[in-house]
């Protein structure tokens, strides 16, 4: 698998929907991102994940030293990910341009591996979001999605939570809305950090396949 960008310290890939991040349960989940870069760089290692279900830029550290550096970045939110999205219905912008969704979010336990907004013992969880457009006649609007924390299945949940399924959401979208998809509208479109070995800014952007 070629990536968009690669030095000797990190890659940048475009992960197709449908492909894990890194390798699951059973024989047959054991193809992934991270073991189709691992064949062409052995040094390649996971930094941060998307779901399955998601496409869109992932960066991979090469060797331990860069790992280190990226995930301080990440858990320390200095990476910024934005993302696109074609949610259910006809979601009206906020008067200031981004709106706010801040629901705390915490696992579903008997019924993982989903997650439910919980305001007793959710984790904080903030997503920025703006409309880019709509469809014409309401049936569904395209939307940019800024999150400020990286909680598994954050945006998927929050848009749910906001009344607007993503469209093809096999886990949170009422099945008339998933049946609008062949698979999840949610793509990972920029990614911008410092570079941790030269401090340059870098940003990579790869345009929604939708």
């Amino acid at each position: 698998m070629s990536p968009l960008y690669a030095d000797d310290t990190l890659l940048v890939f475009d992960k197709p929907s449908g492909l894990l991040a890194v390798p699951g349960r059973g024989a047959d989940k054991q193809d992934c991102l991270s073991a189709r870069a691992q064949a062409r760089y052995p040094d390649a290692l996971i930094v941060h994940r998307l779901d399955m279900a998601t496409s869109g830029l992932m960066v991979m550290a090469r060797g331990p030293a860069a790992q280190r550096e990226l995930s301080k970045a990440f858990s320390a939110r200095e990476v910024k990910k934005r993302y696109i999205a074609i949610v259910a219905g006809r979601l009206e912008a906020p008067p200031e341009g981004w709106g706010i969704i801040d629901l705390p979010i915490i696992v579903d336990w008997p019924n993982r591996p989903l997650r439910i907004v919980d305001h007793q013992f959710g984790k904080p969880s903030v997503t920025r979001w703006r409309v880019l457009g709509n469809n014409g006649i309401g049936l569904s609007t395209r939307v940019e999605l800024e999150p400020a924390t990286g909680r598994s299945h954050q945006l998927r949940v929050h848009l749910r939570e906001l009344g607007h399924p993503i469209l093809g959401d096999a886990l949170y979208a009422p099945p008339d809305v998933q049946a609008l998809s062949g698979r999840l509208l949610l793509h990972a479109w920029s990614l911008g950090f410092v570079h941790p070995l030269s401090g340059q800014r870098l940003a990579f952007e790869c345009p929604a396949p939708f």
